[in-house]
């Protein structure tokens, strides 16, 4: 008897306890909505058309992509997600233009994001590398459940706030951003804006939603090593939303330009862990695991993100085994 009760009483402190947590992110989310609101990735060198419209064409590929992201693991709301891109160089107003398409699916507590955006590239030679000035239009539609109610019945949300919604809400913004992207043989830079309209969204007469303008800057370059199939990359990657700001610092190795891996730091946030492959005829596969060093360190196990892609010749046909010479 004496054990029932006590595996009972386990069992609500871990409700209490789960319910804690999720208070304790909503709050947090509610802290992030007024600073950075873009998802958080890692492999940011695959992921560049999600925030760059100047990156498409920029492979001479026609390239496919899917990558999913669970962070915080273990923490209850802790954020998931999606994101699909595909982009091609095409020859429709210049000789060296391209496309692109992305599609993101973002979960965070009570918030669920749904955007879709089509980029255009305009590709010029600049000195010895090629510049691609691109612009993406799309549209976000966000959704808020705030019907979430701790163990006992209370709203874990104070719904009396007249700057939030009542219940569910929900609604479509439109979009549209810019971006940079200088390709030379030995390094690349990059320089974008999302949200350039400030979208809002209103709630009815209760509030509004507002996303500001953020701002990324990265770049990397390729370094021989003594062992000719080596090659060191050093990358960084900077976004700020003009209040807080955020960046990654990685070094990766790849050998034989097929598989790599590295390691790398974000600064005030976590220990970044990744590697990879090609394995064949252009699909690639990778994977990250960050280790957290902030303050919710206690409460999850770290961050998975996982990364596949697809690349296939768009102009010329296939006379030998592919083996491609960059990655994405």
């Amino acid at each position: 008897m004496n054990d029932k009760r006590r595996n009972i009483t386990e069992c609500k402190r871990q409700r209490i306890n789960k319910a804690i947590l999720l208070f304790f992110l909503i709050n947090f989310v509610n802290f992030v909505a007024v600073a950075q609101q873009d998802p958080q990735f890692t492999q940011n060198r695959f992921n560049q058309l999600t925030v760059n419209p100047g990156f498409a064409g920029s492979s001479g590929f026609i390239n496919f992509s899917l990558l999913n992201r669970y962070q915080w693991v273990g923490f209850p709301g802790a954020p998931v997600t999606t994101v699909f891109n595909t982009d091609a160089a095409i020859k429709l107003i210049g000789a060296n233009d391209g496309v692109g398409f992305s599609v993101i699916n973002d979960v965070i507590g009570f918030e669920k994001n749904i955007s879709i955006g089509l980029n255009y590239s305009w590709r010029t030679k600049v000195g010895n590398g090629n510049l691609g000035s691109g612009i993406s239009l799309g549209l976000m539609n966000k959704n808020l459940n705030l019907d979430m109610t701790g163990i006992d019945g209370s709203d874990l949300v104070n719904t009396t706030d007249p700057s939030l919604p009542q219940g569910k809400a929900g609604g479509v913004m439109a979009d549209m951003g810019i971006g940079f992207y200088y390709q030379h043989k030995n390094y690349e830079l990059a320089v974008s804006a999302r949200h350039l309209n400030q979208p809002t969204l209103t709630f009815d007469e209760s509030g509004s939603y507002s996303i500001r303008r953020h701002y990324y800057l990265s770049g990397s370059t390729t370094l021989q090593t003594a062992n000719e199939r080596l090659e060191a990359m050093p990358a960084f990657f900077f976004k700020t939303e003009g209040t807080t700001w955020q960046a990654d610092l990685n070094m990766n190795f790849q050998y034989d330009k097929r598989f790599w891996g590295g390691i790398g730091y974000r600064i005030g946030d976590a220990i970044l862990i990744n590697m990879g492959a090609e394995f064949w005829n252009g699909i690639k596969f990778g994977y990250s695991y960050d280790i957290s060093t902030s303050a919710l360190s206690r409460y999850n196990g770290g961050s998975h993100e996982f990364f596949f892609a697809y690349s296939v010749l768009l102009y010329k046909k296939r006379t030998h085994k592919y083996r491609s010479v960059r990655f994405l």
